[in-house]
């Protein structure tokens, strides 16, 4: 299938919104546009149905990991379907509070700045893995975990496939791995083969939107670049919402 073909069921509008990364402050800003853009009065009306989906890294590299997940569980849009979708920094976290001893990735990839927001001290040596671990659980709201926990790693509306960082190309979507639908890149961003639906995914930053045939990639970096994207499906169409 070719993005140009591509298209939701009647009545269905879908927003997905690319990477936060700790971006409380954008996400709010978004989430404002997603209001406006909703309401009856706008340009583009209230569908039937809305669907938000969130592709994953919620946390990491920006200030403020803790706001952002209070928001995620807490959704402020009343008759919206909310999906928010497993990235690999919350798998990295969700690893570092069953094995301590493992988190040298995780803390090399943003995971400080969770636990500056989480108010628990960085480790400062491997010998200290443990006890940061300890901290983090003893603060970590149950509903913050239980939402770590329960997210899934795709999700489909019509012609599109939402998941973090995309699917190795060739294999059926029921024989892809976890760790290939949250972790990859190359191979799936070189690929131009037909996936039989359109892969709408984060995890890899791009300037501007990409808009490939067969996949359409939406994390324009917002931590570092204060950009957070929103891809809006409806119909045949598809827009853009930004900060």
């Amino acid at each position: 299938m070719l993005i140009e073909e591509a298209r939701l069921p009647p009545g269905l509008r879908v927003y997905a919104i690319g990477d936060i990364h700790g971006r409380v402050d954008l996400l709010d800003q978004l989430h404002a546009k997603i209001e406006t853009d909703l309401a009856p009065s706008s340009e583009y009306g209230a569908p039937e149905k809305t669907v938000i989906v969130y592709l994953g890294d919620y946390i990491d590299r920006g200030p403020d990991s803790h706001a952002v997940i209070e928001r995620l569980t807490r959704p402020r849009f009343p008759g919206v379907e909310i999906v928010t979708l497993l990235g690999n920094h919350e798998a990295m976290l969700l690893e570092f509070l069953e094995a301590p001893y493992g988190a040298a990735l995780w803390l090399a990839n943003g995971g400080d700045a969770t636990l500056r927001s989480y108010k628990v001290k960085i480790p400062g040596s491997f010998d200290e893995f443990l006890l940061t671990q300890r901290a983090l659980l003893g603060v970590l709201p149950r509903h913050h975990k239980q939402f770590l926990l329960g997210l899934p790693v795709q999700v489909q509306y019509g012609d599109y496939l939402f998941v973090h960082a995309g699917i190795k190309p060739g294999l059926p979507l029921d024989r892809q791995s976890r760790e290939n639908m949250i972790w990859i890149r190359g191979v799936f961003l070189d690929s131009e083969i037909d996936h039989g639906m359109i892969v709408v995914h984060g995890h890899t930053i791009v300037h501007e939107v990409e808009w490939r045939p067969n996949r359409i990639g939406v994390d324009t970096g917002a931590y570092t670049t204060g950009r957070l994207t929103a891809l809006v499906l409806d119909g045949a169409g598809r827009r853009l919402l930004h900060t």
